[in-house]
């Protein structure tokens, strides 16, 4: 199984675009958004190309293969543009063996883990600087920003496959992977 993970999309038409370019490029079964999908929230600047409305439409029309978490931009107003469910405060899934705990990092991150085991995987976005850090009781990961990546950070998305994270560029390009595997 291919999974794509992808974060702050902030209502970016372009950057939604071209995400879902990547989800078909990759051949991955799923998109999973971690949240902050319509909204740019008071602390950005309007991303490129901000139209709401369009980006809920391209995300309806692909809501079979969407599984997504809340953020901290997202409301139940937008619940009601949205075809597929998107305020649940996390997921669980079972990745390479190991429990991973995705959620958007507003509430739960490397300073507020949930409840984890050591080896578990925290995946989440909301920082828009991409992570992929092995710490002493967890494994954190962070696609960085579709749309609004900071700190130097390119626009970016995750794949995993094989027991293998990779973050690439928009384009496709890989900037860093992490085997989960013993």
């Amino acid at each position: 199984m291919k999974l794509v993970f992808a974060s702050d999309i902030h209502g970016s038409a372009y950057y939604c675009e071209k995400l879902l370019q990547a989800y078909a490029r990759e051949g991955a079964d799923k998109l999973f958004l971690l949240g902050d999908l319509l909204y740019h929230g008071p602390r950005n600047a309007l991303p490129r190309d901000y139209a709401p409305a369009r980006v809920a439409e391209m995300l309806n029309a692909n809501r079979a293969h969407i599984l997504c978490v809340r953020g901290n931009c997202d409301s139940e107003v937008d619940q009601m543009v949205l075809d597929f469910p998107i305020l649940a405060d996390y997921a669980v899934a079972y990745l390479g063996g190991r429990m991973a705990y995705l959620t958007h990092g507003h509430v739960h991150n490397s300073q507020n883990l949930p409840p984890m085991q050591p080896g578990d995987l925290l995946i989440h976005g909301h920082t828009h600087v991409q992570a992929m850090q092995e710490k002493p009781d967890h494994i954190y990961l962070n696609p960085g920003s579709v749309s609004i990546p900071k700190e130097g950070n390119v626009n970016s998305y995750m794949t995993y496959a094989d027991g293998v994270f990779c973050i690439k560029t928009m384009a496709g390009e890989e900037i860093s992977r992490l085997s989960i595997l013993d």
